[in-house]
């Protein structure tokens, strides 16, 4: 199905290239060589975006066979119920296959977004102030190619989010309440907007290619298509802006509700105070009882023997709450300071959500801007001739591309932590993975596919869990009552307390204290921690 598409837009590409080569040197006067470049920059990049993504669609369908999932599919079509387990597994390879092209392509939409769309409306400004008639069909094939690799990562991912809608709306349906219907109604949420958005935008890719071909074909309703791909252009920043400017202000709630639980070190500097007396208090018990005990020694009488057996039991007694008391004093310690961290990390994944979609929606409304201007313009002097336009739409592209770059870095930074430290992040009581060797884990980093599964934000998951899950959960038996109705008070901060799980608080601790659902829980903490 993708190789037709591609083919076509080669075809259009080259045909569109040789009939503007073939104009240049009809009109070749005066500065020729300085045109020539700029006609070859713009080659340079259609030919280098179609190859690019006719490598990833190769890429994709290359990869998309999982010999794995041969296996159980031809395994439960041996043990019965075939129909179903194989619909669901055909169901689930198109999402991955899906899933996979279009992380495949994203590379490749950066670099259109980032640079070769602001270099198309440079040379578009350009063309139109010289009246270089070669220099504006050369930009306007370089723009079809660019809004066609657009509009292919834009419309796979719009169909991977809706798969991604579709299954969390039917998994929130199965999970009436706990925090297996939470994370599943939530995902339903985000990645039913993101079809909205991405069917939107797929429609604003579809105006611009209108737009530049009607000047590749010198049609008489260029303007009013450069006019109208203008128009949904701002259209889609002015949503990205608002659906940006939302997250921000989720991101902002949610921090402010978490500083308010107060510094752990303060806010349990009382409850510390009484068990480091009640430490003191067992000492001096045992230490009276150690004293009575060497007096009882020295008793002479026929009872002595049995005094002094007393007297051990009695300092082996004070002896044995002398050190619970001192232990629990250092469990509480250890605890503040787990609090404490955990805390500092929500708070800080929040401040850098709210940096990174304040300057993403910067971008998008920038490019809206940009659409604006395009439009009036078309409208007024035609075709876009303004160099504001060309200006905005370079400055918000380079917004977008700022943010996108640094979260590919951030991503392959854990990715390669993950495997070359993997003891860093690793779970407690579990045996780390081998380390892997500099060059391979250069390769995982690499894998821009792939997301990250141990890494800090799931320890820190981990940690808020183990604060706040009941005494029946391994390592949480310790946890004292002050120290866990803190660590919950963090989960209904991060939007994961009872009403959010539709349960009674009753219902809620006991789902806590249920080690049947501690991977739901950590998982859902995952999920707050990263989300405003």
């Amino acid at each position: 199905m993708s190789t037709p598409i591609h083919r076509t837009s080669t075809r259009q590409s080259a045909a569109v290239l040789t009939s503007a080569q073939q104009r240049r040197e009809g009109h070749r006067t005066g500065s020729s060589s300085a045109r020539s470049t700029e006609h070859a920059l713009l080659a340079l990049q259609s030919r280098a975006g179609n190859r690019a993504t006719t490598a990833a669609v190769q890429r994709a369908r290359d990869t998309a066979r999982d010999p794995a999932q041969d296996t159980e599919r031809d395994s439960a079509a041996e043990n019965g119920g075939a129909s179903a387990g194989a619909k669901k597994n055909y169901r689930d390879r198109i999402a991955a296959l899906l899933d996979r092209f279009k992380k495949n392509l994203e590379p490749i939409d950066t670099f259109i977004k980032g640079f070769q769309t602001p270099t198309n409306a440079a040379f578009t400004q350009q063309a139109a102030v010289s009246a270089n008639e070669g220099l504006k069909h050369s930009a306007a094939a370089s723009g079809t190619s660019a809004a066609s690799g657009n509009l292919l990562t834009e419309a796979a991912g719009t169909v991977v989010s809706g798969m991604d809608a579709y299954k969390n709306m039917k998994d929130a349906k199965k999970h009436e309440t706990g925090a297996n219907h939470h994370t599943a109604k939530k995902k339903a949420k985000t990645k039913g907007a993101d079809t909205v958005v991405g069917a939107a935008n797929s429609g604003s890719y579809s105006a611009a290619i209108a737009k530049e071909v009607t000047k590749v074909q010198k049609a008489a309703d260029a303007a009013v298509a450069s006019e109208a791909s203008g128009i949904a252009s701002a259209s889609i920043g002015a949503i990205k802006g608002m659906r940006s400017a939302f997250r921000v202000g989720g991101a902002a709630r949610k921090y402010k509700e978490v500083k308010n639980l107060g510094d752990p070190h303060v806010v349990h500097a009382g409850s510390l105070a009484r068990l480091n007396e009640s430490r003191e208090q067992a000492g001096w018990a045992a230490a009276e009882a150690y004293v009575a005990l060497d007096a009882y020694w020295a008793h002479d009488g026929p009872e002595r023997l049995e005094l002094v057996s007393e007297a051990i039991d009695a300092a082996w007694e004070a002896m044995g709450e002398a050190r619970d008391a001192a232990e629990t004093l250092q469990h509480a310690e250890r605890d503040v300071e787990k609090l404490s961290t955990v805390q500092g990390y929500a708070k800080k994944k929040q401040l850098t959500k709210m940096g990174k979609e304040t300057v993403s929606g910067g971008g998008e409304s920038t490019k809206a801007a940009a659409g604006i201007v395009t439009a009036v313009a078309a409208g007024t002097v035609g075709l876009a001739s303004n160099p504001v336009g060309w200006g905005l739409a370079g400055a918000g592209a380079g917004l977008v591309l700022g943010v996108t770059m640094y979260k590919a870095l951030r991503a392959a930074t854990k990715r390669y932590e993950e495997v070359h430290h993997p003891e860093r992040w690793a779970p407690k009581g579990e045996t780390p993975e081998e380390a892997a060797s500099r060059k391979e884990s250069l390769k995982h980093a690499l894998k821009f596919w792939k997301k990250v599964s141990k890494g800090e934000r799931q320890a820190m998951a981990r940690e808020i869990y183990a604060l706040a899950a009941g005494p029946d959960i391994s390592g949480s038996g310790s946890t004292t009552a002050e120290m866990r109705e803190s660590a919950r008070s963090l989960l209904i901060a991060l939007k994961s307390g009872p009403a959010k799980h539709k349960l009674e608080p009753d219902a809620w601790v006991e789902t806590l204290n249920d080690p049947a659902k501690t991977g739901d829980w950590i998982q859902e903490i995952a999920e707050q921690l990263a989300s405003g």
